[in-house]
């Protein structure tokens, strides 16, 4: 299909680009920017006037829920969901039931998000088999299978051992290890940061050192073994410090946050909502200050929704019977541009942290524009504003933010040239 955009402005942070001027695609590929290419003809034509046309949004973590928990969320929910908040590529973690530890797993995720068709998907295979911390899973047979990293999320490795010689298997075969770093023992038992907030509310804590100490073992850990490693769901500003001084020294390692964390603190507990109810739990107003800093200065090179929908039930108890998530894909664009709203961004750098930085942290055929590239963009609407809630898609509606107001409005969604989502 044959289709031009017409008057938008075009950023690519990758590139630097931002100027109203034309796109032109055909055969999935972005074809020209600015002048109409000699004989073309629009299939379709889009009056893009007063819009923003920006690399469509690459997104970490994105629980699909699918197989094994249909009860909270599909493929087809979630992948819509995603590409109503501008997603056009995202990742799934592999906590599914089974576990992605086969390429049977794998093969079947990736059938069922080609026939939904509205996003990319990128599955993260687990580190060990089951996800128990103590076999290593077939590897190269999950990145053959289409794998593009592996990791074990909270279910950290207990034995430094066995973790240590998973690295450096990785290392050989020049895989890419997601972190999740958080000591199991100190943070057992934990709801809540520990700090003034859980201790008011009689919540039982989860320290900051949680994060740090299992932080240095991972990073003394990935220098001996060379392995390319990314860390995902940074809580602290010691955490963002850490990283930093890693990268200062050479190691190739990178690091995202969950938008959500950007936004909220511990002192959203204070009603004893479920709804912020996440794991690793929501931190201080000097943690969030941190990795604001952390994020504008690219020590953390991509945001994400870490989306986690659950069903009714599962929000339905005492705080600490809750299951721990927040449904937020389907908000991504709007979320964060409250933080542009805010001035704590400029747009060019949050198009960046949501494109080009995660696309880069794995190696994805993701985030930019450029000609002969996917065209996988988004079209939205600065000016404009979303009422969070209004339309739907998640089988999740476990989200804080359902009734807000918030800024910019996406109105198309295009992958591979396609309209995958239409507001």
């Amino acid at each position: 299909m044959r289709t031009a955009i017409i008057g938008a402005r075009v950023i690519d942070p990758s590139s630097g680009l931002d100027q109203v001027t034309d796109l032109y695609i055909e055969g999935g590929k972005l074809l020209a920017i600015g002048n109409a290419p000699a004989g073309f003809s629009a299939e379709t034509t889009l009056d893009a006037h007063g819009l923003i046309a920006a690399p469509g949004l690459v997104d970490l973590s994105v629980a699909l829920r699918e197989p094994g928990y249909s009860r909270k969320g599909s493929i087809a929910s979630e992948t819509l969901a995603a590409a109503a908040g501008g997603v056009t590529s995202l990742c799934c973690p592999p906590f599914t039931k089974p576990v992605l530890d086969t390429s049977a797993v794998a093969e079947l995720i990736l059938d069922r998000a080609r026939e939904a068709g509205h996003t990319k998907v990128f599955p993260i295979g687990a580190l060990s088999k089951g996800l128990d911390g103590e076999q290593l899973a077939e590897l190269v047979a999950l990145r053959d299978a289409g794998c593009v990293a592996f990791g074990n999320g909270l279910e950290s490795f207990r034995n430094s051992r066995t973790l240590r010689r998973a690295l450096e298997y990785a290392a050989t075969f020049d895989l890419q290890v997601i972190f999740h770093s958080q000591d199991h023992d100190l943070a057992e038992g934990g709801l809540a940061h520990e700090g003034a907030t859980a201790s008011f509310l009689g919540l039982p804590g989860i320290p900051e050192t949680a994060e740090t100490v299992a932080l240095a073992r991972d990073l003394l850990l990935v220098e001996q073994s060379g392995v390319r490693a990314h860390f995902s769901q940074l809580t602290s500003a010691r955490g963002a410090e850490l990283i930093a001084d890693a990268q200062a020294r050479g190691l190739p390692v990178t690091a995202d946050v969950a938008l959500y964390q950007l936004i909220l603190t511990d002192e959203a507990l204070i009603d004893f909502s479920s709804l912020y109810h996440v794991q690793p739990p929501l931190r201080s107003r000097a943690d969030r200050d941190g990795l604001r800093e952390a994020v504008k200065s690219g020590v953390i090179s991509a945001i994400a929704s870490h989306h986690q929908p659950h069903e009714r039930d599962a929000k339905l108890a005492p705080f600490g019977a809750t299951e721990p998530g927040i449904s937020s894909v389907q908000l991504l664009l709007p979320l964060a541009m409250s933080l542009v709203e805010d001035g704590l961004f400029d747009l060019p750098t949050l198009l960046a942290r949501l494109s080009s930085g995660p696309a880069n942290a794995l190696r994805l055929p993701a985030g930019r524009l450029a000609v002969g590239a996917p065209a996988d963009l988004v079209l939205f609407d600065s000016s404009a504003s979303t009422l969070a809630g209004d339309t739907w898609f998640s089988k999740g509606a476990n989200c804080p933010f359902l009734g807000h107001c918030l800024p910019a409005a996406v109105r198309y969604t295009l992958v591979d040239g396609h309209i995958s989502y239409q507001a």
